[in-house]
């Protein structure tokens, strides 16, 4: 086999891979208890293809964990959290997060174990977040005896509030807004 058509190989099995992953979402966010067949069917692929990629239903729900939370990470690296004014990193970062939760809530949603790359990622996103916050804090924008860890909760607690309810159906720019003017200033009267 030639370098050109193992590159091509590797290129149909990831291709593969990535229709297995967003069927998987698909279904499964439809109906959480749906079988191995039936992902396969709505990837277009043979149950057999699943089974070669997957050694059973949970790796391909850790699987489907782990891509989203690289997709996830990915959101939060787009904002530029490190160089970007932290008031832009923070409404990029939140947009950035509401279209990749909003597409995979299912595989989001589910309980990272301690040792996969799911859950490692996600603490570096907590971590992450956290020092975009410290920087917030330095320019002014949360209060300097704020409660970081508490402020991240109530971040991601909004972000949550949004994906779950959204009756107007606000694009995600609108509500990263509605998030970051909710986080730094709360509901009280603007002083």
């Amino acid at each position: 086999m030639s370098a050109t058509e193992g590159r091509a190989l590797r290129a149909d099995a990831e291709r593969s891979v990535r229709a297995i992953l967003e069927a998987a979402e698909r279904v499964l966010a439809e109906e959480p208890g749906a079988s191995m067949e039936q992902i396969a069917a709505a990837a277009g692929v043979a149950r057999t293809t699943i089974h070669r990629r997957f050694a059973s239903r949970q790796a391909l729900v850790e699987a489907l964990a782990a891509s989203a939370a690289q997709q996830l990470a990915q959101a939060v690296d787009d904002g530029r959290p490190d160089t970007a004014p932290p008031l832009v990193a923070m409404h990029r970062i939140t947009a950035n997060v509401l279209q990749v939760k909003g597409a995979w809530a299912f595989a989001l949603e589910q309980a990272a174990g301690p040792d996969g790359e799911a859950a490692a990622l996600h603490q570096d996103i907590a971590r992450r977040c956290i020092a975009l916050l410290q920087r917030a804090q330095a320019d002014g924008l949360i209060d300097a005896s704020a409660d970081l860890e508490w402020v991240r909760r109530v971040y991601y607690a909004l972000l949550g509030e949004c994906l779950r309810d959204n009756p107007d159906g606000a694009d995600p720019d609108t509500l990263a807004v509605r998030i970051v003017d909710t986080l730094l200033h709360g509901a009280g009267p603007r002083t």
